[in-house]
């Protein structure tokens, strides 16, 4: 290993700075369209669960995990729909692309709603999208 990177490695780890060693925004076929939407789905889950046990009242400390809990889900679902949708995999000419991308970007809106209100009006709109999308990007055949 290159000692440059041993040294700028060392003091990543030694000052707790994260680092991400995630995909490359280079679209090589690794991740499947589908995978993303479940994963979409599977933030809106966690958004929603949030949501309602803000609205139980727990104490200061439980009520301030619970609202990053909700806006950190909100920012994943949001990096799926610009880096891997928007970034990648939509592109001009494709057939519906402005549909595509008008949904795309309503999810961008949406999950930004989320993470300033606690109302479940925006989780119902955000499965919608979703479901939206699904048609619109696998097509009208695809199954659930």
């Amino acid at each position: 290993m290159n000692m440059k990177y041993l040294v700028i490695l060392s003091i990543c780890v030694l000052s707790n700075i994260q680092i991400s060693l995630g995909h490359c925004q280079i679209p090589c076929g690794i991740y499947d369209d589908l995978m993303r939407i479940h994963q979409m789905k599977e933030h809106v889950v966690t958004i929603e669960k949030s949501i309602k046990k803000l609205a139980d009242n727990p104490n200061d400390n439980q009520s301030v995990r619970w609202v990053m809990n909700k806006e950190i889900h909100a920012d994943k679902l949001s990096e799926i729909v610009t880096y891997y949708y928007m970034a990648q995999r939509i592109k001009p000419g494709m057939p519906e692309y402005a549909k595509k991308l008008a949904l795309l970007h309503e999810l961008l809106v949406t999950s930004m709603k989320v993470k300033q209100e606690a109302d479940l009006v925006h989780v119902a709109k955000l499965n919608d999208l979703i479901h939206a999308f699904e048609h619109a990007y696998l097509g009208e055949s695809h199954e659930h």
